[in-house]
Order: C-alpha cells, then structure tokens, then sequence
C-alpha cells in the first residue's frame, strides 16, 4: 500500500527539507539562492507543498497571494501559483496539489485562484490539468503566454499588462531580468552570459529585487528570467550556449 504524503515547508523544517527543483545539487548557487529566497517569501505567506510516495519526492506546488507573487499579472485578492509539478502520472497527485491550493484559498477568503501556463514550454504548467480541475482560460498575451483562474466569489477578474512591446524598450543592450524564484535562473544567467562572451557582446543583469520592479520590467508574464536584445525578446527560460549564440546570432543580423 502506497503511504502518500504532503509536508509544507516552513522557516523550520526548510533545510532539512529543502526544495524539490535541483535537488541533486544542493550546493549549487542556483538551489542555494532559492532556499534563501524561500526563507523571505515563507515569511510573508507563501506556500510550498511536496508531496511524497512512500517518502519519495513526486510531485510539488508552489503558491502565494497575488500581491507577493513572481508573476506579471494584475490578479487583486488572488492566489497566484507559480510552479506545479509532479513526476508520477496517472495517480492523480496533480489533481491533489491543486485542490490544496484552491482549498488555502477559500479559507484565506480570496476571489479565487489564477495560473499562467505557457503550451510551447515545460517552463511553465500545462494549462490542461487546471482545465481539467474547474479552471477557465480567459487572456492570452505574446509568446504562447495564457492566464487561467478559478473563481471562488464574486470580483474582478486577474488581467495581463497591455505594454509588452514597450517593454522591449527598457534596454537596447543585451540585457538579462531576473529573480530567484526558480533555482534554474542561475545556470540560465550563466549560459546566456557564456554564449554573449562568445560573440563579443556586452550584457548586464537586472536583479528585480520586489513585485514592484518585476511587475514594471519583466518582458514577459513568466516575470523571474527574461533576455532582451535591441528591442527583441532573446529567450524567457534556460537555453544552453549553444542555443544561446545561435538565438543572439539571428538577432545580431
């Protein structure tokens, strides 16, 4: 018989629990940054979830209010969920973690729940799963972004920011935006600096250090990792060097 189990982390058990992403390299900066950044963000009320089989990690989800949250979305009284993943199909964890999260909600008396998915990237959720568990799909902004929400009462809908394309303006140079919400934010700063080093190009790297300045220079909803280049959006996830100089050649021409 199969023993499953939830245990939320807190300022307590966070490090000797730690996190599930980068697990395998608990030294690393990237895990590092991020168990320091969760001891902030627990704080404020932010919840991780794993959920456990038979004391295997399988699965976790990650939530906050909206008002804390690494996303670029306008969602007043909202949870927003940022990471949902699970690493066993077919027994329905997925499912699990996400009725935890609508139930915080109800109990936390906000308007409902919101997601934003992304169909062309593992970067984000699937939207399919939240379809399946009572979300609707209700905005879609550039790059294959799309925000879902799970009313609970009555309000006004979770919306997109509408000045994407003046984003792009904050900065002609080569140009990195990030958080450390995401233990991969390290090596994708690293690969992206390696493959700019490589054609000679200069870069910097933004630290968007609270909701505010993420939600005034983010470059896309994902809001925790986003490259520009003269106007153009490079990437908003991990690409390898490789990728990396092929994605800055095709913008340098």
């Amino acid at each position: 018989m199969q023993a499953i189990q939830m245990i939320e982390l807190n300022q307590q058990n966070l490090e000797e629990e730690g996190g599930y992403c980068l697990r395998s390299k608990p030294l690393s900066t990237g895990y590092q940054n991020k168990n320091n950044w969760l001891k902030d963000e627990l704080a404020a009320g932010l919840k991780y979830i794993k959920l456990m089989e038979n004391g295997k990690q399988a699965g976790f989800i990650e939530y906050t209010a909206a008002e804390y949250s690494s996303r670029v979305v306008h969602a007043n009284d909202y949870m927003i969920i940022h990471c949902l993943w699970v690493n066993i199909s077919g027994k329905g964890y997925g499912t699990r973690l996400i009725h935890k999260c609508i139930e915080d909600a109800r109990q936390q008396n906000k308007c409902g729940v919101a997601v934003i998915t992304n169909s062309d990237t593992s970067w984000t959720p699937s939207k399919d799963i939240f379809l399946k568990n009572g979300f609707t799909l209700i905005q879609e902004a550039p790059y294959g972004f799309e925000l879902l929400v799970h009313p609970l009462k009555d309000g006004p809908l979770p919306f997109f920011p509408n000045n994407w394309e003046e984003r792009l303006k904050n900065s002609d140079e080569l140009t990195i935006f990030r958080t450390n919400q995401c233990p991969f934010v390290d090596v994708a700063t690293e690969n992206m600096l390696e493959g700019a080093r490589k054609l000679g190009l200069e870069a910097k790297v933004i630290d968007m250090k609270n909701r505010e300045e993420l939600m005034a220079l983010s470059p896309t909803p994902y809001g925790i990792f986003g490259v520009t280049y003269r106007g153009r959006l490079v990437t908003f996830h991990r690409l390898t060097v490789h990728s990396a100089i092929k994605k800055l050649k095709s913008l340098c021409n």
